[in-house]
């Protein structure tokens, strides 16, 4: 089996082990968030974004202030599921990624994320900088009409 793991797309495909799973061998409800982070976090690495580099590289920080998942169908120990990371919203001053999950084509979970700019120090709102704002459009808009 072949996994596909295109980090600058967005894209993250894994299988489900027993560790990923409750004891009835469901996907634990809050795993979710580890794929969600991973899948964000190596898309921006991909682009040449680090988080914790973004006072030095963007001169601003982003603060998540909201996530959360919709759970739309039941995932097994050995399922092969794929992340892929969408543009659920753009603002001037902040941001929504979606994160589709899905399994043989077919969603199983919605996540998002809500990241806002803010200035180092007082944390006061600013505009999504461009070379950010430019890596987040290269993102698919959603393919699935679920509310998180």
């Amino acid at each position: 089996m072949n996994l596909t793991h295109e980090p600058a797309a967005g894209r993250l495909q894994f299988q489900l082990a027993y560790g990923d799973t409750d004891t009835v061998g469901i996907a634990y409800f809050s795993i979710y968030y580890r794929w969600m982070e991973r899948c964000y976090s190596t898309w921006l690495h991909a682009h040449g974004i680090r988080s914790g580099q973004m006072v030095d590289d963007l001169g601003i920080v982003t603060v998540g202030i909201s996530s959360g998942c919709r759970y739309v169908d039941t995932v097994e120990v050995f399922d092969v599921v794929e992340c892929q990371l969408v543009a659920d919203r753009i603002g001037t001053s902040s941001y929504v990624v979606g994160m589709e999950f899905t399994r043989d084509g077919e969603l199983v979970t919605k996540g998002q994320m809500s990241f806002a700019a803010r200035t180092p120090g007082d944390f006061a709102k600013t505009p999504v900088p461009a070379r950010l704002l430019d890596v987040i459009k290269t993102l698919p808009a959603p393919r699935f009409d679920v509310q998180v």
